[in-house]
């Protein structure tokens, strides 16, 4: 993509920095990135995560696939050019909660490895954290909460991820969850442990 910024336009560093932010709110601020197949229960491990850390008096904020795309994403469609704005302006607004001092969480189907690696790369070592929730096709299709898999293989949906689209799974990602027949709450606890043990509930 073409770099078409103004030459005009430059950064203005503030006297408040995301360290000061970070003391403020007794935490490090990361980006936890759920990644999965539709229906592997990417949003809801999510959110139990963030009423974990929100009962520990922890700043956070949680970007979802859907919830994104009735604002800031509106109007973008599901062409491969489409879902490519998608992930990048999710990147660029997740990169500032994190200079915000926030733990924020994304849970996005974003199939492809290098759309991940983009947004790995728009922060620091350490404030991106790759959570794969880890669901066999057939289970993610049994569940089908928003009856997309029936559309998609009735060929109402093209280039349906997992069925007629690949999915690229990580190959390294910080916190992996095996989530056939796993509870809720202890997938959840996986990850707000990882958090715990790694220095980040605490400034």
């Amino acid at each position: 993509m073409p770099n078409n910024q103004p030459s005009n336009i430059v950064f203005h560093p503030h006297s408040v920095d995301k360290s000061s932010r970070s003391r403020l709110k007794d935490q490090k601020p990361c980006i936890l990135w759920f990644t999965g197949l539709s229906g592997s229960g990417k949003s809801t491990i999510a959110n139990a995560v963030e009423s974990m850390l929100w009962e520990r008096g922890k700043h956070t904020y949680l970007l979802d696939g859907d919830n994104i795309r009735t604002g800031l994403n509106k109007g973008l469609g599901f062409s491969d050019e489409d879902r490519v704005e998608n992930l990048r302006r999710i990147g660029e607004v997740a990169k500032l909660f994190v200079d915000a001092g926030t733990i924020v969480l994304t849970a996005f189907i974003s199939p492809f490895r290098s759309e991940r690696q983009r947004v790995r790369d728009l922060v620091e070592e350490g404030e991106f954290i790759e959570v794969f929730v880890d669901t066999p096709l057939e289970v993610c299709e049994s569940r089908d909460p928003k009856g997309l898999y029936k559309k998609a293989r009735a060929g109402e949906i093209p280039d349906f991820t997992g069925i007629d689209s690949p999915y690229e799974a990580p190959e390294s990602p910080e916190i992996h969850i095996l989530n056939d027949r796993l509870p809720i709450e202890e997938a959840a606890a996986q990850v707000v442990d990882y958090l715990e043990k790694k220095g980040y509930l605490n400034a």
